[in-house]
């Protein structure tokens, strides 16, 4: 079966050849890598933990991981072997044991210092590594001040997980290596080109933001009095952890304006990025009705999450066996959904 053998996917060597003659040479065979691309999402990326079992259980255990903010915290404890530690966790949450672990400050650069968050971390993950870990990893962030796309691919583990969730103005950045990072959602937030780099030969990426229906197009000088078009405005206007957050005057609140601003920016940029370079499966969790915040509805999350990966496996099952066949007749072929 293909979902049995893909992930241990290796061919041998050629047969020698008649006694007397010299043998035939060898090709140089390797197996065929699997490369997942978990991006960024926020409160949304706890369904990474409900794809993670889907795609494990069809035998599809991956030997490339990249994760953008949220999906680097959930790929890196899957490739350390924490993911049951994590989904324990995550699915024990509610609002009041989030804000328990949110150390406020004002004096930081964002308002929430994340030692709490990092020490949970600590817990599970130690002085684990990244280059130690079984399965080749990266996480991406982004260097203050230039902007530069930086790709964590050794060090502490919990030290560049915590530079690639450092949302400006919420977390403060991380100095790593140097350097001061912040979330990578803002240049790279579904990192297939990172996956790619790092060997993977078919890459499955993560959208959590594919259902997200954002409204993009061009409005040339609308009427004074033209109607808002219905929802307008209303994109993540929960507020962090479900409340609302619209002023009496009917403007949106300051929770809501920046969840409605990092929305949009991580779906354009998105976007971008994966026209570029698609993945070669795609993977979208309905997670429209989920606020970026809302981390206590990851029971849900993983169930949404595990039934988009149950969805795309009949297309995941063509496309892995395209490339198989290619590799094995010497043929390499785009495969892309």
């Amino acid at each position: 079966m293909l979902f049995d053998g893909f992930s241990r996917l290796a061919f041998g060597n050629a047969p020698e050849g008649r006694t007397g003659s010299p043998a035939a040479p060898a090709p140089e065979h390797r197996k065929l890598r699997l490369g997942l691309a978990l991006g960024a999402g926020a409160a949304r990326g706890w369904a990474h933990i409900g794809i993670l079992r889907v795609l494990d259980e069809a035998g599809l255990r991956p030997d490339v991981i990249a994760g953008c903010s949220i999906g680097a915290v959930v790929g890196g404890c899957f490739a350390a072997g924490k993911l049951d530690p994590l989904e324990a966790f995550a699915r024990t949450l509610t609002k009041r044991r989030i804000m328990g672990l949110l150390d406020f400050h004002i004096t930081g650069s964002g308002l929430i210092g994340g030692d709490r968050l990092r020490k949970l971390l600590d817990v599970d993950l130690g002085p684990q590594r990244i280059e130690d870990l079984p399965i080749r990893f990266a996480t991406v962030a982004t260097e203050f001040g230039s902007g530069h796309e930086i790709w964590l691919t050794r060090g502490p583990l919990v030290e560049s997980l915590g530079a690639s969730y450092a949302l400006p103005g919420i977390f403060d950045p991380v100095r790593v290596g140097g350097r001061w990072l912040m979330d990578g959602a803002l240049v790279n937030p579904v990192p297939v080109t990172v996956a790619r780099a790092l060997g993977a030969d078919l890459v499955v990426c993560v959208n959590l933001n594919g259902e997200i229906r954002l409204r993009g197009t061009v409005i040339q000088a609308p009427a004074e009095d033209e109607p808002a078009e219905a929802g307008q405005g209303e994109t993540d206007a929960r507020g962090l952890f479900g409340g609302g957050s619209r002023r009496r005057s009917g403007a949106p609140g300051m929770a809501a304006v920046m969840i409605d601003a990092f929305n949009i920016t991580q779906d354009r940029i998105s976007r971008s990025r994966l026209a570029g370079d698609p993945p070669d499966v795609m993977i979208a969790p309905k997670l429209q009705s989920v606020g970026l915040f809302e981390f206590h509805r990851a029971a849900e999350c993983i169930d949404k999450g595990a039934e988009a990966a149950t969805r795309i496996l009949p297309d995941l099952r063509d496309v892995l066996g395209a490339v198989a066949s290619a590799v094995q007749t010497g043929t390499p072929q785009a495969v892309a959904m």
